[in-house]
């Protein structure tokens, strides 16, 4: 990603916190600790606020099956014309209104083929009385699928503090490189005039004053390369926290120097807390509940039923009365009230979705199995890369001692005339590269803390 490209190399180390506030606030910049960058992210990062929104979404999804119990109301309008052989009304079925067959019945000795109009206005009520726990089956297996959004919530909460933590430690790296090439830059051009002024005492010779030249120049360079870096590292850290600022600045020291924890421990940790492994167990907790839910569905169903209608057919019944309007007004009222019981004996389809969702469980199980393994596997390769990231610090810390001590022994040889430029250049060049190095080992403890953390699903 772009977003390490540049200021994950390094990690700073022995600034102090009023040091980068005063740099922060010279260059315009506001300065977050990573504590706050991560309030602040988990607040404002766009990648969370997509991942609430989808649990806001699966929540307001399960709400839709306990609407069941409420009362459905729907009407109907009807004009048709047809043969009403054995009938004087004719009604088409639908789905809104409950309407049971009411008229009388036209009953001749030879078929008539003799169209008749037929009108039909009704409005229908229905009531859930006892679902047998269908519905609250399919409520438990939305409201299982809002559990899993909330764990990829949870997991997405941990990346992007991963992500704010690698930014954090980028920007200070890039402060690291920044300061050191501006001290480099400042020794060489102090080395560079004791050469010209050399030059011109005639204890020197324009060989030194050219490759001083040179040295200036080449930290120069290094200097305003850092200080691209430390804007570009300033951009990615104000963007991952989520900040409206075109750059944002790292704040306060944070520790180096925190104790990995047993594996053990760290173990159990992931065990109890990681994300990966919460999700998993989530997703068979769905797959379980859409099972139930598709059993469900071929359990029967007890409802109220009641409508008022008015109709009327344009045919003259058998007991010759008729109505008003032959058929186009609907002026013969009627009402109904009605318990029906409904029984869904054998459905091939839903019985073949149960089944295919019985094999998902499975699935979902071995997954689960594999999460754990695999995040075991995350924990002890996070926990070794701590360790030896540590040892390396430790190392690399007593180079850079060992290189400082250097240059300064050869700083005052060439300040008493008993050194040459070149070995000057050469110190200086050691101690820039092992300060370097320093700093990349800083920020790879930094990230494999971070890294640690993430795995056994601690937010810093």
């Amino acid at each position: 990603m772009a977003l390490l490209s540049l200021g994950l190399l390094l990690a700073p180390r022995g600034s102090s916190a009023q040091e980068a506030a005063a740099a922060a606030e010279a260059a315009g910049v506001r300065a977050f600790s990573l504590h706050e960058a991560i309030t602040y992210a988990e607040k404002r990062n766009p990648d969370l606020l997509v991942t609430r929104a989808r649990v806001q979404a699966a929540r307001a999804a399960a709400l839709v099956p306990r609407a069941q119990w409420l009362p459905s109301v729907g009407a109907t309008a009807q004009i048709i014309g047809s043969t009403v052989n054995n009938s004087t009304a004719t009604v088409l079925s639908n789905p809104r209104v409950d309407l049971p067959r009411i008229g009388a019945t036209r009953i001749s000795a030879e078929p008539d083929f003799t169209p008749y109009a037929s009108t039909l206005v009704a409005v229908g009520m229905r009531q859930e009385l006892f679902d047998f726990g269908r519905i609250a089956a399919q409520t438990a297996a939305l409201d299982a699928q809002a559990e899993l959004e909330r764990q990829r919530a949870e997991g997405a909460k941990l990346d992007v503090a991963l992500r704010v933590t690698e930014a954090y430690w980028a920007v200070r790296a890039a402060k690291s490189v920044a300061r050191a090439a501006d001290e480099a830059a400042g020794r060489a051009a102090a080395h560079r005039d004791a050469a010209r002024a050399g030059v011109g005492a005639g204890l020197r010779t324009p060989v030194d004053l050219a490759r001083a030249e040179a040295e200036v120049a080449r930290f120069e360079v290094a200097k305003v390369r850092a200080q691209g870096s430390l804007a570009a590292a300033q951009a990615v850290f104000a963007a991952v926290v989520g900040v409206p600022d075109a750059a944002l600045d790292a704040g306060d020291e944070a520790s180096e120097d925190e104790a990995p924890g047993a594996l053990d421990e760290l173990l159990e940790r992931a065990r109890e807390g990681s994300a990966e492994i919460h999700e998993a167990k989530a997703r068979v907790d769905l797959a379980k509940a859409e099972t139930r839910a598709a059993a469900a569905l071929m359990r029967p169903d007890l409802f109220l039923t009641a409508a008022i209608s008015g109709r009327a057919g344009g045919a003259t019944p058998s007991n010759g009365s008729t109505v008003g309007g032959h058929g186009f007004a609907p002026l013969v009222p009627n009402w109904d009230v009605g318990v029906v019981l409904s029984v869904p004996i054998y459905d091939p389809v839903l019985v073949a979705r149960r089944d295919a969702l019985r094999e998902v469980e499975d699935v979902r199980e071995a997954e689960l199995q594999a999460t754990r393994v695999m995040q075991e596997a995350a924990v002890r390769q996070a926990h070794l890369g701590l360790v030896a990231a540590r040892q390396a610090l430790a190392a690399l810390s007593r180079a850079a001692a060992a290189a400082r001590a250097n240059h300064e022994q050869a700083e005052a040889r060439f300040k008493a005339g008993l050194g040459t430029m070149l070995e000057l250049v050469d110190a200086e060049a050691l101690r820039v590269e092992a300060e370097v190095e320093r700093a990349v080992g800083g920020f790879a403890v930094a990230r494999a803390r971070a890294a640690l953390q993430r795995a056994v699903a601690e937010v810093r």
